[in-house]
This record gives structure tokens, C-alpha cells and sequence, in this order.
């Protein structure tokens, strides 16, 4: 066990050997900390947190009471073999959250990037990767092999089902089963996740200049209303608008994906 001299630990907590505890860190009471565990500097454990398998936190993230991460995936597959989960900096993960590690199948590592909040009850499955500044609202469920880009906000009580990509920027109503690709930007809602926007209202929160929502606008009427079908109206999109947003968009509809797309209504 290598624990920094600065960090404040309760008497209580249990700190297994080979435990990595950083500069500044925090432990509350009656925490669980595991043997291949590396806590960054001033992680805040607040109470009754296990932090298990070969995990990662990056600094100043703080955990509630009763969150569980870095244990083994939900997944029948899985025959106990080493993976890991890394959690970026500054996270704050709330009460009850559980965050898995990888599988061997795909690919053995779960990421969570820098500055996320994960809020009540969430989850986040074997394998997935979560971008920056990313909100999950209480008790969402992200399952296995997803992948939620920067900046993504997803309300409450929803679910996002296996290998499905939330593009940059994208909105996801409460209540929402989201069961196939969402384009950056988009605003998904309803129970079954239909497309039914842009995220204006993230987009003017963030700077997005004029023109660029407007070409955005003009972008997702092509895509719901052009000719052909939705991926040949994403590629003439590619070829003849110059907005960097509207090609995000477009290079996010023409790359590799394991599911179809929400398309617009």
C-alpha cells in the first residue's frame, strides 16, 4: 500500500495492499478501497464508497455514499479475466452510481472522461467510454460498448442500449429508450428516442456562433427532408457545406457503427 503522507484517511475505511492513495486524498468512513486501485491526488471518497479492480480516478473526483466502482461487468462472459476501469479528473460521481470494468470482448477497458457529473442510481457498463462534460441525470443506464461523446446530457430514467454512439453535443429527454445512433447535436425525446431537433438551447448556452446554428438548422432539414436515402444525404451534406459543426455531423453518420441511426422526423 503507498499512501501519500498528505492524505487524510478514516479509521475506519479499509484500505487494502497495493492500494495507491494520492496527494490530498480523502477517505471517509466505513469506504473500501481494493488492492489494484490508484486514487489521483485529492480524490474525495465521502462514506461508505468501494472502489475495486484494477480502477483508475483521476484527481479532485469526489464520490458519494454508496457508489460501487470498478467491479466486475454485468455480462455472463465474463470468466474474470483483468480489465480496468479509468475515471478522469474532477468527476463527481452521486450516491448508489455503479461504474463497471471492460470485458475481454471488448476491448477490457471502461473510460469516463474529465469534468463529468453522474448523478443517482446511474450506471455505466463493461466497456463503454464517456466523453467530457458529460451529465447523466438519476438512475440513466448506459450499457455495454456505448460511446457518449463530449458534452452530452442525458435525463433522467433513460436508457441507452448497447453499442450505441451519442454524437457530441446531443440532448436525451428523460424517460427515453434510446436504442440507435444519435447524430451530434440532435435532441432526442419521446419514450422510444425519436430525433426531434437540434439541441439549440446547449449549442447557444455554449457560444455556438449564428451562423453555425444556422447552417446546423439547414443541415438536419436536408437530412430529415432531402432526396436519397440518409446516408447519401449525409455525404452530399460532407461535400457541400464547410461548417465544422455540420461536419461533425457528418463524419459522425459516415463512420463505422455497430446500429442504425435515429433519423430525423
Amino acid at each position: 500500500m503507498a499512501v501519500h503522507p498528505t492524505a487524510k484517511i478514516h479509521v475506519s475505511a479499509v484500505i487494502e495492499d497495493g492500494a495507491v492513495i494520492g496527494e490530498g486524498c480523502k477517505i471517509g468512513p466505513f469506504c473500501c478501497v481494493g488492492p489494484k486501485v490508484v486514487l489521483g491526488p485529492k480524490v474525495h471518497l465521502k462514506s461508505h464508497v468501494v472502489v475495486t479492480g484494477i480502477t483508475e480516478v483521476g484527481e479532485e473526483t469526489v464520490i458519494f455514499p454508496f457508489a460501487t466502482v470498478g467491479e466486475i461487468p454485468q455480462d455472463l462472459k465474463f470468466k474474470g479475466e483483468e480489465t480496468r476501469l479509468i475515471i478522469g479528473k474532477r468527476n463527481r460521481i452521486r450516491e448508489g452510481a455503479t461504474l463497471n470494468t471492460g470485458t475481454e470482448g471488448g476491448g477490457g477497458v471502461t473510460r469516463v472522461g474529465d469534468d463529468c457529473l453522474i448523478m443517482t442510481g446511474a450506471h455505466v457498463a463493461h466497456d463503454a467510454t464517456v466523453g467530457n462534460n458529460v451529465v447523466m441525470a438519476n438512475q440513466v443506464a448506459i450499457a455495454g460498448h456505448c460511446v457518449i461523446d463530449d458534452d452530452v446530457i442525458i435525463g433522467g430514467l433513460s436508457g441507452i442500449h448497447q453499442f450505441v454512439r451519442i454524437g457530441k453535443g446531443a440532448i436525451i429527454g428523460a424517460v427515453t429508450m434510446v436504442t440507435n445512433d444519435v447524430i451530434p447535436y440532435g435532441l432526442v425525446q419521446s419514450s422510444r428516442g425519436a430525433l426531434d431537433g437540434l439541441n439549440l438551447v446547449g449549442l447557444k448556452r455554449r457560444g455556438v456562433d449564428r451562423a453555425d446554428i444556422t447552417a446546423l438548422r439547414a443541415a438536419y432539414q436536408m437530412l430529415a427532408q432531402g432526396e436519397g436515402a440518409f446516408q447519401e444525404r449525409a455525404a452530399r451534406l460532407a461535400v457541400e457545406n464547410d461548417s465544422a459543426y455540420v461536419q461533425e455531423i457528418t463524419d459522425f453518420i459516415l463512420g463505422a457503427t455497430d446500429r442504425s441511426f435515429l433519423t430525423p422526423k
